[in-house]
């Protein structure tokens, strides 16, 4: 059976439809120092359990996604518009 993602705007579609695009982290201030934005463009965890990424409904709606899955059984727990996320920007 095909993974399902609980598009909040097309309804539970196959994961197929979608381009997934990464971690779902905070972005830093402008000012941060360059540390700050080495490790936000090119470091990664690879954590073991929930996770946020971001997805992009290629095939539906076009919007940008915030998936919550397992990174260790791939169970999807949950999607948010991105653009909701705090500030409404993604």
């Amino acid at each position: 059976m095909a993974s399902l993602i609980p598009c909040p705007h097309c309804g539970r579609r196959p994961k197929e439809e979608f381009t997934i695009k990464g971690a779902a982290l905070e972005r830093p201030a402008p000012d941060a120092g360059e540390a700050a934005w080495m490790n936000y463009v090119y470091l990664r965890d690879n954590p073991r359990g929930a996770y946020r990424e971001y997805w992009h409904h290629t095939s539906g709606c076009r919007r940008w996604l915030i998936v919550s899955r397992d990174t260790a059984t791939h169970a999807v727990t949950g999607a948010e518009d991105a653009a909701a996320r705090k500030g409404g920007k993604a």
